[in-house]
C-alpha cells in the first residue's frame, strides 16, 4: 500500500489541484492585468508539465523509462486534459477550449522529456554525489 501511494501519490495530488482549479468559477479567478492570458496559460502548461512528469514516475515504478510507457503517459495527460476541460464547461463562467488541450498536451510532452533527462543524468555514476 506504501509504496503505491508513494508511485501514484504525486499523480493523484496533482489531479486534485487541477480539478479544484477548473472548479472555480470564473468570477472568482484572479485577473492578472496584462499578463492574464500568460499567466492562465502558464498555469495550465506548468501543471501538466507537473501531472505528466508524476504519471511517468508512476508508471515507470523505478525501472528505465521506455518509449511505450512515455507515449501511455502523454495519452493519460491528453486524456486527462480533455475530461478537465469537460469537467470546466460544468462551471459557471468557464468553458471549454481546445487551445487549453493543446497547452496541457505540450506541457505533458515536456514534463515526460524532462522527466526522462533527469533520470538519464541521475543514473550516470559521476553525477550522483551532487
Amino acid at each position: 500500500m506504501t509504496r503505491r501511494l508513494y508511485q501514484w501519490g504525486p499523480a493523484i495530488i496533482i489531479m486534485g489541484i487541477i480539478f479544484i482549479a477548473s472548479s472555480t468559477p470564473g468570477s472568482d479567478l484572479p485577473d492578472f492585468g496584462y499578463i492574464d492570458f500568460l499567466a492562465m496559460k502558464g498555469g495550465h502548461l506548468l501543471g501538466y508539465i507537473l501531472l505528466s512528469a508524476a504519471f511517468l514516475h508512476g508508471l515507470s515504478n523505478g525501472v528505465p523509462i521506455t518509449r511505450s510507457r512515455i507515449a501511455v503517459t502523454w495519452i493519460l495527460v491528453i486524456l486527462y486534459a480533455i475530461s478537465d476541460e469537460w469537467h470546466q464547461s460544468f462551471t459557471p463562467g468557464r468553458n471549454p477550449a481546445l487551445l487549453d488541450v493543446s497547452i496541457d498536451a505540450a506541457g505533458g510532452f515536456l514534463g515526460v522529456v524532462l522527466l526522462y533527462f533527469i533520470r538519464k543524468r541521475l543514473r550516470h555514476p559521476w553525477t550522483r554525489h551532487l
